[in-house]
C-alpha cells in the first residue's frame, strides 16, 4: 500500500463544505501519517511497530500537535475511538503480514485499513445509520482493493501479494511470476476475477451516493466514479500493471465533469 488507498478517497477535497474540510483534513493527516510508518523510508519492523504503537498511546494520551487536533474532532463530533485504532492496528497488520489466504481475510484487513475512513467521514457529516455504514463499508473496500491492484508490481518488490492464495490457485498464478516483466495468463486471469469483484463492492455501493445531502454528495460521487475509472483503465490495459501503473490525472477532468452533471444512481 506504498501510495495508500487515500489517492482513490480525495477525503480533503474542495467539493467538502467548509465545516467538513478542516475535520476531515485531521482524518487524512492522521492516516498518512501512520500508513507512511508502516510503508516508507528504510526502518526495520520493530521501529515501524513501535511508531504505531506510539500513534496508539497518544490516542488515549495526546502528545503532539497532530493529535490534540484528533482529540478536538472525536470531541466535537463524538467519534468513536475504535475507528481511529482500526486503521492503526490495520497498518500494523501490514509490517507483519505479506500474504493472505483468502478474500474474507482481504475483506477484513479492509474492514479496518480503509473503512473507518468513510464511517468517520459519514459521522462529521450528521450520519449515523447502519444502511449508510454498510454502503461506505462496500465503496471504502472497493477503493483499496483497487488500490491493491493498481500497486501489484509495487506492492510485489515489497514483498506483499493481496490477492488471496487460494484465487491465486483457482487460476494457476504464482507470486514468483511478479519478478518477470511481463504479465502470465494465470495473472491475467486472477486481475480479471480481482477487478470483477471489486466492481461488484462499487455497485453495491452506489445508492450511498445519493443518500447523503449537499456537497458531501457530489464528494461521494467523485470518489465512486475515480475508483471505477481506474477500474476501467485495468481492464483496457488487459490488467497489465506491470509496464503502466494506471492513474488519473487532468486529462480525466472532461470526463468526471461530463459525468457528475450526468449522474444517476445507474452511474454504472
Amino acid at each position: 500500500m506504498a501510495v495508500g488507498h487515500y489517492e482513490n478517497f480525495p477525503v480533503a477535497s474542495l467539493l467538502l463544505p467548509a465545516r467538513l474540510r478542516e475535520p476531515v483534513e485531521i482524518i487524512y493527516r492522521f492516516a498518512r501519517s501512520a500508513d507512511d510508518f508502516a510503508d516508507e523510508g528504510d526502518d526495520p519492523p520493530q521501529l515501524r511497530l513501535r511508531k504505531l504503537n506510539d500513534y496508539r498511546a497518544q490516542l488515549a494520551a495526546p502528545a503532539s500537535p497532530l493529535f490534540r487536533d484528533v482529540e478536538k474532532i472525536i470531541r466535537e463530533h463524538d467519534l468513536p475511538v475504535q475507528l481511529f485504532a482500526d486503521l492503526l492496528d490495520a497498518f500494523s497488520q501490514d509490517v507483519t503480514q505479506k500474504r493472505y489466504g483468502s478474500y474474507s481475510q482481504v475483506l477484513d484487513y479492509c474492514r479496518r485499513s480503509a473503512n473507518p475512513v468513510g464511517r468517520l467521514v459519514l459521522r462529521i457529516a450528521g450520519y449515523d445509520e447502519p444502511r449508510l455504514d454498510a454502503w461506505s463499508d462496500d465503496i471504502c473496500s472497493a477503493l483499496q482493493l483497487t488500490n491493491f491492484w493498481q500497486d501489484l508490481k509495487i506492492d510485489f518488490d515489497r514483498g506483499r501479494v493481496y490477492i488471496p492464495e487460494d484465487e491465486l490457485r483457482a487460476h494457476g498464478a504464482s507470486p514468483s511470476d511478479l519478478a518477470g516483466s511481463t504479465m502470465t495468463p494465470a495473472w491475467t486471469r486472477s486481475v480479471a476475477a480481482a477487478v470483477s469483484r471489486t466492481r461488484a463492492l462499487f455497485d453495491e455501493g452506489l445508492p450511498l451516493c445519493d443518500a447523503v445531502r449537499g456537497r458531501l454528495k457530489y464528494e461521494l460521487r467523485a470518489t465512486w466514479l475515480g475508483g471505477t475509472r481506474i477500474l476501467d483503465r485495468l481492464e483496457r490495459s488487459e490488467y497489465d500493471m506491470i509496464h503502466r501503473r494506471p492513474s488519473l490525472g487532468l486529462a480525466d477532468a472532461p470526463w468526471f465533469a461530463w459525468r457528475m452533471l450526468s449522474w444517476s444512481s445507474s452511474a454504472s
